[in-house]
């Protein structure tokens, strides 16, 4: 299948520029273009929509003091934060602590750099796309480990251990279920992915229901959004920064523009795991009359109201119940799953 051009190669032609110089400026600029999209969308979600989501699930009246609709409240809060003094433990590993908020926002934006938005907006599109993203979205459990280690806190260290714990046991399930939408793709490329979601399943009453594998295999689809809820530690997996148990976890001694970068790589970790479930699951960029562009954005828009419904109204369980949870529940259904397609796919000859 022919694919779009991706965005890097888009912008050298029409700067009209070549050459290695060229080829690594359009890299640069298209990086920055998709960057400068996320985290845009991440400035709208983290200190404006999470609190009028909340507000509007909890019966009560959010931001609306500052600017229309409260939206000055994004540029409000980010002068706030960034202004605060940046306060270092006493005693923290100095080196682990700068690193640690860094690793955490940068591992999430790497990731976008092969999820295809639609209209030819995608950096790259390698055979092995959907390895990558896993891969450098998994890099997210050492940033968080290195933060409650580095800040010479027992209740940070707390914090870290959990997310580790709670991140290997449920990137295992969310593999192996992604695993069961390659069986049906036959290939890693995320273009490939969404390519074989263009045809139509089925049509009811004259309306066509295309193939996404959210309707060929809801059962896959519902595994996925549950384990991508513990990755994102949203409700009820986020036990490594309950405020009640153990203060704030892993980020409880950052501050300033350090906290900042925790809350940031949060949020785009939000909007990742919600651009992966569109890929895999909701035909990425694919729908009626609208740009790609648009439909892709309004899907992870969606996962992103589903995790913050979640958080406002799904109670928060013990961490032993986490791990349990994963290890001894998701895993196996995961796995079982994943042999169902296998076997089905067999049968029909697929």
């Amino acid at each position: 299948m022919a694919t779009a051009t991706p965005l890097p190669d888009t912008i050298s032609d029409i700067l009209g520029i070549g050459g290695f110089a060229g080829e690594l400026l359009s890299m640069l600029l298209g990086a920055a273009l998709v960057g400068t999209i996320m985290l845009t969308m991440t400035a709208f979600a983290g200190p404006w929509a999470k609190r009028k989501i909340t507000a509007a699930f909890t019966d009560r009246v959010s931001v609306n003091r500052i600017g229309p609709m409260g939206l000055g409240t994004i540029i409000v809060d980010a002068v706030r934060l960034l202004s605060k003094e940046l306060i270092i433990p006493e005693g923290s590993d100095r080196p682990a602590y700068d690193i640690a908020p860094v690793v955490l926002a940068g591992s999430a934006i790497l990731g976008f750099a092969v999820i295809p938005m639609g209209n030819g907006i995608h950096l790259a599109d390698p055979e092995t796309g959907l390895v990558f993203v896993f891969a450098v979205a998994s890099i997210a459990s050492l940033g968080l480990l290195m933060g409650g280690y580095a800040s010479n806190n027992k209740y940070s260290l707390l914090g870290g251990l959990r997310a580790v714990a709670q991140n290997i046991a449920y990137e295992i399930p969310l593999v192996v279920t992604a695993a069961s939408v390659v069986l049906f793709t036959g290939s890693l490329q995320m273009s490939e992915i969404v390519a074989a979601q263009s045809a139509e399943l089925t049509t009811i009453a004259g309306l066509r229901i295309p193939a996404w594998f959210a309707f060929v295999n809801p059962f896959a689809f519902v595994l996925f959004m549950v384990a991508n809820l513990a990755e994102v530690g949203r409700n009820p997996f986020d036990t490594p920064e309950a405020p009640t148990e153990i203060v704030g976890g892993y980020q409880t001694e950052y501050s300033s523009v350090y906290f900042v970068l925790f809350y940031l790589g949060e949020f785009v970790h939000i909007f990742l795991g919600g651009a992966i479930i569109a890929t895999l699951f909701l035909g990425g960029p694919a729908g009626p009359f609208l740009p790609g562009f648009v439909w892709f954005t309004i899907k992870i828009w969606a996962v992103f109201l589903f995790t913050q419904w979640c958080r406002s109204a799904v109670p928060r369980v013990r961490i032993d119940q986490i791990i349990e949870i994963g290890w001894k529940g998701l895993l196996v259904l995961s796995f079982a799953n994943l042999v169902l397609t296998a076997v089905i796919l067999g049968v029909l000859g697929i």
